[in-house]
């Protein structure tokens, strides 16, 4: 089982993971942020339990759990970290 190490303030990215730990750390600003970027962030750092690279396997786990996960990103992206 996987669980949320910490919430810090990380200077260059919303979260983090260690899969073989199987560790999270989030940023505290996301508290600041829509709940749909928490929700992105949490289910991106989940998925890299399941698959370690940005592929077409990770995409499509996205896919199935968040269907709008790209929009979200997008919206992620545009705000300040």
């Amino acid at each position: 089982m996987a669980y949320i190490k910490s919430l810090t303030l990380l200077k260059t990215r919303w979260g983090t993971c260690n899969p073989k730990a199987k560790r999270i750390w989030l940023n505290l600003e996301l508290i600041k942020k829509p709940t749909e970027c928490l929700e992105y962030v949490i289910l991106h750092e989940l998925a890299h339990f399941i698959e370690r690279h940005h592929n077409k396997n990770f995409k499509a786990i996205l896919d199935k759990y968040m269907p709008n996960w790209k929009i979200t990103k997008d919206k992620l992206n545009k705000l300040n970290l």
